[in-house]
């Protein structure tokens, strides 16, 4: 795995790395947004939404779990999950996410929750409050698969500062 860090300092930013996001992601991969309440895991799966072509305010999913949307309008159809709500990991199993991984960007909040059923291929995004100044830190591990897209996502985000 190779490791990022980025400095998130508003929500522009947030903005900026869910355009490169959207830029590299394709349909079968994984995004695992982790983080505390409140972290901005929600703001940057709209952003990428946002810029894969969503027009209209996407919703929370915390109550639905699953929100799926089609391409088109998208660029690539993408399932956006909030496993907040469930107890245990085999619950996951049975929102038939396998389907997503195969055919859909996958965009998982509270990743932690599916355990042993996380696929590995998966690139982790991890948010927390900045340690110094405001925003955000972002840690991200990619996975062998990733590398090179992980490569041109922080060039993109940092060329458009």
């Amino acid at each position: 795995m190779t490791a990022y860090t980025l400095h998130l300092p508003d929500l522009a930013a947030v903005d900026r790395l869910g355009r490169a996001i959207a830029q590299e992601a394709r349909a079968g991969d994984i995004l695992a947004l982790s983080g505390d309440l409140g972290a901005g895991k929600t703001t940057l799966a709209r952003a990428v939404l946002s810029h894969l072509g969503l027009t209209e305010d996407a919703p929370s999913p915390t109550f639905t779990i699953v929100q799926t949307y089609d391409a088109p309008p998208l660029r690539l159809p993408v399932w956006h999950v909030d496993l907040y709500r469930l107890e245990e990991a085999e619950e996951t199993v049975e929102l038939g996410l396998d389907e997503a991984f195969d055919t859909a960007l996958s965009l998982i909040e509270w990743p932690e929750r599916m355990g042993p059923f996380m696929p590995h291929d998966r690139l982790w995004l991890s948010l927390a409050p900045a340690t110094s100044g405001e925003g955000r830190t972002l840690t991200v591990d990619a996975p062998p698969a990733w590398e090179e897209r992980a490569k041109r996502l922080f060039q993109s985000f940092q060329s458009a500062e």
